[in-house]
């Protein structure tokens, strides 16, 4: 897992329009960066509904990118299906999950295994990590990014 004031590790990867995305591409914004397991699951819809509730005040302080190792076209399905207004990154190799600490061990109904982990960063405008949210909750978590960016922008 990333630390605050570390540099937030360079991606380029593709979004739900095929379009190439990349950290260097929001320099000078803040940008949340948050990573989770699967499309269309529940608790990364309850997540990503949650930060769609959001968005109007959330884009107001920052731009938001969802990350997993889903494909484009699910992804496609996954921003249609619930109208989500934000980008979703498609990283099927796992590089920039690894790269950003968000993969490891995990633990699901008494099996263990490898997989994502849902962390979700800050990215200041400088492109260093300002915050870290080691082990997201999908419910709240969109409040949560809102009331500390507010902090973070007028501090």
């Amino acid at each position: 897992m990333l630390k605050v004031g570390q540099a937030a590790p360079e991606f380029r990867l593709k979004d739900q329009d095929n379009k190439e995305r990349s950290l260097g591409g929001y320099k000078g914004k803040w940008l949340v960066v948050y990573f989770y397991p699967k499309d269309d699951t529940p608790g990364c819809t309850k997540e990503a509904c949650g930060i769609r509730d959001n968005f109007e005040k959330l884009s107001e302080m920052a731009a938001v990118v969802g990350i997993s190792r889903d494909s484009v076209k699910s992804h496609r399905k996954f921003v249609d299906k619930y109208k989500l207004p934000f980008g979703l990154l498609s990283d099927p190799e796992a590089k920039v999950i690894k790269a950003y600490g968000a993969w490891g061990q995990k633990k699901f109904m008494g099996r263990e295994f490898e997989g994502i982990l849902r962390i979700t960063y800050l990215v200041d405008p400088q492109g260093k990590i300002a915050k870290v949210y080691p082990d997201v909750k999908p419910e709240g978590h969109a409040e949560e990014l809102t009331a500390d960016l507010k902090k973070l922008n007028l501090a």
